[in-house]
């Protein structure tokens, strides 16, 4: 009998022996804070460069890089082609695209430093979720009041030079005399296409930063993989945790 309790005894003080050191080695092995910040910086950073990629390739057919009208654009565009405007119409839409491309390469040093500039609060929620744009939504909410900012000059400097805002101006002048138009469209857009410009960027940012949560080769660095890595793995023992 006793040496059956002293086996007892034994085998408890091993269970739980065995699971302080899975406790301990499970902390060794889990990112530390400065790791993870730095993880979600790096995929906000690998994010924005497959942002640049696209505005660097207009003629793509992304739609988010081609010009759109405030507003209605596609009944704004047929108003103005069904009054023989169709060479005007191109022009601006070619050459707002043009200094939305030309915009975002001269800011590539202002996005790149809000990443960098970021104070990632509770990164342990932005990166063990189910939110598979959790840092961008982030990012997006903390960052974007300060990259229109920086970001509209950029712009506006950009748009006239290449003549956009002339020809803007132009067509702007001609729709606002159509007979029964019920919203005139506005002299300016710089608020418009920086607001556009910072948007596109923002959706390469969340659609990169869904694949390095989902696929591994999208995890560039080694830091990522770490971080990440681990980030699957705790989701999985929670929702295990959860059954």
């Amino acid at each position: 009998m006793k040496r059956l309790l002293l086996s007892g005894l034994l085998a408890t003080t091993l269970f739980f022996s065995s699971c302080d050191t899975l406790k301990q080695v499970a902390s060794a092995l889990a990112p530390s804070e400065y790791e993870m910040a730095a993880g979600l910086r790096d995929a906000l950073t690998q994010g924005l460069f497959s942002g640049f990629d696209a505005f660097a390739n207009p003629n793509s057919g992304n739609p988010l890089v081609r010009f759109a009208f405030p507003g209605d654009a596609a009944k704004i565009e047929k108003t103005l082609k069904d009054i023989g405007m169709t060479s005007l119409v191109n022009q601006v839409t070619s050459k707002f695209t043009n200094a939305m491309v030309s915009a975002v390469s001269s800011a590539k040093p202002i996005f790149l430093n809000a990443v960098k500039q970021m104070n990632l609060r509770d990164v342990v929620n932005l990166l063990v979720t189910d939110n598979l744009h959790a840092a961008t939504d982030y990012f997006k909410n903390t960052m974007s009041p300060q990259l229109m900012v920086a970001f509209r000059p950029i712009v506006d400097s950009t748009a006239n030079l290449n003549g956009a805002n002339r020809e803007w101006t132009n067509l702007v002048n001609v729709y606002n005399k159509i007979p029964f138009i019920n919203k005139p469209l506005e002299n300016s857009l710089t608020d418009f296409i920086a607001a556009r410009a910072i948007d596109g960027m923002f959706v390469s940012v969340a659609d990169e930063e869904e694949k390095i949560r989902t696929r591994y080769e999208f995890r560039k660095t080694d830091m990522m993989k770490r971080v990440f890595g681990y980030a699957e793995q705790e989701l999985a023992r929670r929702k295990q945790a959860q059954r």
